[in-house]
């Protein structure tokens, strides 16, 4: 049999797109290879979002470039928002390259690969969802339910409008039955996925128009998810509703990823964001307010153009008193086509350095304090597999999206009661009680 090999940088979003070529090439007969020396055909499904994505995929090209000469019967393919995004100049900058293409245009690969033709092809249009191919999940009890694409926001760092076009929702009905079938293939917890989720439906015809809530309640509804996640929301939209359905609806997990990016005003407004300061830290006190135990995330970029002293030190601030689980944070790199890629006051490169550390500080102390109050708890762990660090013992996730690592004898796919010894930024420690599996 012919075989494949995928390598995945970025968001979850390009994990589930890599699920989808997987699963489409599997259904054309070709069989996953463990390494890229022993795949027919090499894929990348590329990220653009920063600049540190752009390098690390592009080291990795050149093995495919050298494996390629090898055996010129190769095919290499680079798909993405990277691929999108040097639509123009990919074919010029890396000749070996035999098809390209977006993240609308998945499909597309099945036909370069089922053609006849010699030279190489590129497909960059933005197209209907490709929901509808074949998908093979890297875990079975797992599973991504793409409720939109693209996004209409205008941030002006943000290349993702450009390389994944304007938002576009699922027809409700289709969301739902498509997570019916996967609760009957085995699928135990679903993400739901976007750019933005919390505008999911907007667009919709008025006959079929629902909101986000009111689609959280109807997976919710269905027989076999037992837990429901989603990523990523948009503080702007973030509704009362939505908070709500954390405490009403029984499988949506006591969790939200609330990206900050800035705890400056000016900065926020710099980036286009249309929130300030205190209209992000209204939501975080409701999210506080009708789901006290939740667990809050974000994302934080440091050094944007113009960003002072006094303005990191207000995003200390709010990481302080926020107190999150966990942060993303990231050196500010300009992007392409962007507008903030054009601004002038670029912060020098070890002035961020510096303020990273400061800010990584502080988001572990802080998220060291908060793992605290789950020590000494019973908490619910669907098993994900063996612990990275220590083989002998088991890793899983609690509903508030914490690693879990303890010791056990469960399977993956199984929820077991664990309880929480101790405690560190990241991680809770503990151990299996028995007679506490479910299914």
């Amino acid at each position: 049999m012919p075989s494949y090999h995928v390598t995945t940088f970025g968001c979850q979003m390009n994990v589930h797109d890599s699920e989808r070529m997987s699963g489409m090439l599997e259904s054309l007969g070709y069989e996953e290879s463990a390494s890229r020396e022993g795949a027919d055909v090499i894929l990348f499904n590329t990220c653009s979002i920063r600049e540190s994505a752009d390098n690390r995929f592009i080291s990795h090209l050149g093995e495919a470039k050298r494996l390629k000469a090898e055996n010129p019967g190769r095919v290499v393919g680079v798909g993405g928002c990277w691929a999108q995004s040097v639509k123009d100049e990919v074919f010029q900058r890396f000749p070996f390259v035999d098809v390209a293409f977006g993240p609308g245009q998945i499909h597309k690969l099945a036909e370069f690969l089922n053609s006849d033709s010699l030279s190489a092809q590129g497909y960059f249009e933005f197209e209907d969802f490709s929901a509808s191919l074949p998908t093979r999940r890297v875990r079975e009890f797992q599973g991504w339910l793409q409720v939109s694409q693209g996004c209409n926001c205008n941030c002006s760092y943000c290349i993702v409008p450009s390389t994944r076009g304007r938002e576009v929702s699922r027809d409700p009905g289709e969301l739902v039955a498509e997570a019916e079938a996967l609760a009957a293939d085995g699928v135990r917890e679903i993400t739901l996925l976007g750019q933005n989720v919390n505008s999911y439906g907007r667009d919709l015809p008025k006959s079929s128009r629902i909101g986000f809530a009111e689609l959280l309640a109807r997976v919710d509804a269905i027989g076999g998810i037992e837990r429901i996640r989603y990523t990523s929301p948009h503080p702007k939209d973030m509704k009362e509703d939505v908070i709500r359905a954390h405490a009403e609806l029984p499988a949506v997990c006591e969790h939200i990823h609330l990206p900050l990016q800035s705890g400056s005003s000016a900065v926020l407004k710099r980036m286009r964001r249309t929130y300030d300061r205190q209209r992000y830290l209204d939501r975080v006190a409701l999210i506080r307010e009708l789901v006290p135990d939740c667990a809050i995330t974000t994302d934080i970029i440091v050094g944007f153009p113009g960003e002072s002293e006094a303005d990191f030190e207000q995003t200390l601030e709010v990481v302080d008193e926020v107190g999150y689980d966990s942060a993303f944070t990231f050196v500010f790199s300009p992007r392409r086509e962007t507008e903030a890629a054009e601004f002038g006051e670029q912060v020098p490169h070890p002035v961020k350095v510096e303020r990273m550390e400061r800010l990584v500080a502080l988001v572990q102390a802080r998220a060291a304090e908060r793992a605290q109050r789950f020590v000494g708890r019973e908490m619910e762990v669907l098993v994900e597999g063996t612990s990275r660090t220590d083989e002998t013992r088991l890793r899983g996730r609690a509903r508030h999206n914490k690693a879990v690592n303890f010791a056990g004898t469960a399977r993956p796919g199984e929820f077991v009661t664990v309880e929480i010894e101790s405690a560190t930024s990241q991680t809770l420690m503990g151990s299996e009680k028995l007679l506490s599996r479910v299914g």
